[in-house]
């Protein structure tokens, strides 16, 4: 089974938002002190004490502005947008409010001796032409929040965008990679289902009572991995030698094989059944179009970060443009490299000089994770 994405939370997440929260409003009373100081206020220390109180209430004020701003998460840009300014507004007027109690209504006789006269200038609407100004200049700080916000948000849902697009394709290349797997087995199994149906024909009950039990350990060898999991070179072989058992019992005078790989290769990771085309098409095109004996030869080598296996015949009847069953495997073969390697992956093949015919695949060496 496929694993599919799923949706995470939208919008930003709250450790986010408390850090910008908290920056946003560091970043505010550092700047306000600096302005006091270079102003020369009296009572620096108690305007410092009061300035924090009004800090932490813009911390709070500032937090349920997020709380309010992400229920329109998932709603359109321009909806948010709307949202985002017009709700600064009624915050920012909270703030003034609050900001104008702590400084001009709580103990106001220790920071203005005229406090007297301030209250008497607040009858004719003195306090709330102060808050409203106030709160101007606080919607613009409020509003720049949100803008942060949003952008926050936008940049959270397109990395969140990004990663389902590439568990997408992982999936979709997962889903090619099994297909392209699953496409081999059944040619196999005709194939020797065809040879097994010959022996029988031909009454030779031993021969295929030998070939029916290297089927049956074939299977029981090569479907026990995952499709998407590669597998050792030394178990690949021994798939392919499994293999060639069967084959050996339909030409016993005429099949010969040659295995010639490194030991310092066996252990390279190769896609499962990678080998199982080519060796087919020369027992198909090779071994059975002729009455000579045949050999197969199965070769690696080792060229830097890079791997080539050959597998070859000296058969007098090569694979043409007519054989469509050969087209079929090669571009298996070359879909799978693709698929799992990219331009790293490729395969070369066609007549060798003499009689005979040659593939070789080409492939990045990985020694860990098969």
């Amino acid at each position: 089974m496929i694993d599919l994405p799923e949706d995470g939370d939208r919008g930003v997440a709250p450790s986010i938002a408390l850090y910008s929260i908290l920056g946003f409003w560091f970043f505010y009373t550092i700047i306000v002190t600096l302005r006091a100081a270079v102003i020369g206020f009296d009572a620096q220390l108690d305007l410092a004490a009061r300035r924090m109180v009004v800090a932490v209430i813009g911390i709070i004020v500032t937090w349920i502005l997020y709380l309010a701003l992400r229920r329109f998460d998932g709603k359109p840009l321009s909806v948010r947008i709307v949202a985002a300014f017009s709700l600064a507004a009624p915050f920012a007027l909270a703030m003034a409010a609050a900001n104008y109690y702590i400084f001009n209504v709580y103990d106001p006789v220790t920071l203005f001796p005229d406090a007297e006269s301030k209250k008497k200038i607040a009858e004719d609407g003195y306090v709330l032409i102060q808050i409203v100004e106030d709160a101007i200049s606080r919607y613009f700080f409020l509003a720049a929040w949100a803008g942060l916000y949003l952008a926050l948000s936008y940049a959270s849902e397109a990395h969140r965008t990004e990663r389902r697009a590439a568990r997408l394709e992982r999936a979709a290349q997962q889903a090619e990679l099994r297909s392209l797997r699953y496409q081999v087995n059944p040619h196999f199994l005709f194939n020797t289902l065809n040879s097994l149906s010959t022996l029988v024909m031909r009454n030779r009950p031993d021969e295929a009572e030998q070939m029916i039990m290297s089927l049956s350990n074939f299977y029981r060898t090569s479907l026990t991995g995952d499709p998407l999991e590669e597998v050792p070179l030394e178990e690949e072989v021994h798939l392919q030698k499994l293999y060639l058992d069967i084959e050996s019992v339909r030409f016993p005078d005429r099949l010969k094989t040659v295995v010639d790989i490194p030991p310092a290769l066996m252990n390279a990771c190769v896609p499962g059944l990678i080998l199982q085309p080519l060796v087919e098409n020369a027992i198909k095109y090779g071994v059975s179009r002729t009455s000579s004996p045949v050999e197969i030869r199965i070769t690696a080598r080792e060229d830097g970060d890079l791997m080539h296996i050959a597998v070859t015949d000296d058969g007098d009847n090569p694979p043409g443009l007519s054989d469509s069953g050969s087209g079929i495997g090669l571009a298996n073969v070359r879909d799978r490299l693709t698929a799992r390697f990219g331009d790293q992956g490729q395969i070369v093949y066609g007549p060798r000089e003499g009689k005979g015919f040659s593939v070789l695949l080409t492939l990045p060496i990985i020694r860990r994770g098969c």
